[in-house]
């Protein structure tokens, strides 16, 4: 499920945190950075169960007007297309998806303004008209729609960010991605794949749907990379006082120095990995995490000390 690049940002989250609290062992990165990873894979889980109760709201609009004193034709036979699309039940019934989903106490029971708000959205949109005009109705079509709520809906929904901000300290930065393997698992699922947790790393996915592949283990690499950049972070922090001698060492931002830190630990520990790539990942890193002028100065410096091969 994580990649390297997704690795990488987790791996800069918790050097970042040992750089501005300056007291967390090693150990206590290790753990930061094994919740981090983990949580990411609960934010998947959590996004995808979204479906069934996303169903029940749309229902419960659905059945509300047959209660009327005189009640329209179209209110007593509405279209219920999305309410009766076949992949509610599907999750619902499928034993490990549900007892993964209790066992985890991930529930939307108290979000129901949320829930309504994308029904409101969706509603609106010209891709959920088409879905209901067409009167076909299969598994595939219903993954098709969700994966479009999936990748419209969600992103830039106030309230979703609030209530994500608020269950996990971890969850805010990690929608996209956990978006995306939603969307990735819908796509299965439209071909008749069975659900199936996603391995935590992206290698031991690969392995599990190709057997025999020859992989690298992303595991392996997140550890060996934490632990080089927490262990080596000291040397570079006076390399880079050392290279700058201008610059008040308490000018010097946690962000710019962790992104540098990776940088040098990555090149460091894996020489196999070309410059290039290493130098890319870690100025992606910085366009979303530092100033266009801490952009500049990462860059120029990383530059610098891999070249140097300090």
């Amino acid at each position: 499920m994580l990649g390297r690049r997704i690795l990488r940002i987790k791996a800069f989250k918790v050097i970042y945190s040992y750089a501005v609290a300056g007291n967390m062992s090693l150990e206590d990165a290790r753990k930061q950075f094994d919740a981090s990873c983990e949580a990411t894979r609960d934010l998947y889980l959590y996004m995808l169960s979204v479906i069934p109760p996303l169903t029940a709201i749309a229902r419960e609009r659905l059945e509300a007007p047959k209660q009327k004193f005189n009640p329209s034709e179209a209110e007593l036979h509405p279209n219920d297309k999305f309410v009766c699309n076949a992949l509610a039940p599907l999750l619902e019934g499928d034993p490990d998806f549900r007892k993964l989903i209790e066992r985890k106490k991930l529930s939307w029971d108290q979000y129901d303004m949320v829930l309504k708000a994308v029904l409101d959205s969706v509603s609106r949109k010209g891709y959920f008209r088409k879905y209901m005009e067409n009167p076909d109705r299969s598994l595939k079509e219903d993954c098709r729609l969700f994966i479009r709520i999936f990748e419209e809906e969600f992103t830039d929904l106030d309230p979703l960010r609030d209530l994500l901000e608020e269950k996990s300290l971890y969850w805010y930065d990690d929608l996209e991605y956990a978006l995306t393997q939603c969307c990735r698992t819908l796509g299965d699922l439209e071909h008749g794949r069975p659900w199936h947790l996603p391995e935590l790393y992206q290698s031991d996915e690969t392995l599990r749907r190709r057997p025999g592949a020859d992989v690298q283990s992303d595991r392996d690499f997140a550890r060996r990379l934490l632990t080089a950049a927490f262990t080596g972070y000291e040397a570079v922090f006076e390399r880079v006082k050392a290279a700058v001698p201008d610059w008040d060492s308490d000018r010097l931002f946690c962000t710019d120095l962790a992104i540098i830190d990776l940088g040098v630990a990555e090149h460091r520990t894996f020489p196999e990995i070309p410059v290039d790539v290493t130098m890319n990942e870690y100025i992606e890193i910085a366009k979303d995490f530092c100033s266009p002028k801490s952009r500049q100065f990462v860059n120029g410096l990383l530059d610098k000390l891999i070249k140097e091969n300090i």
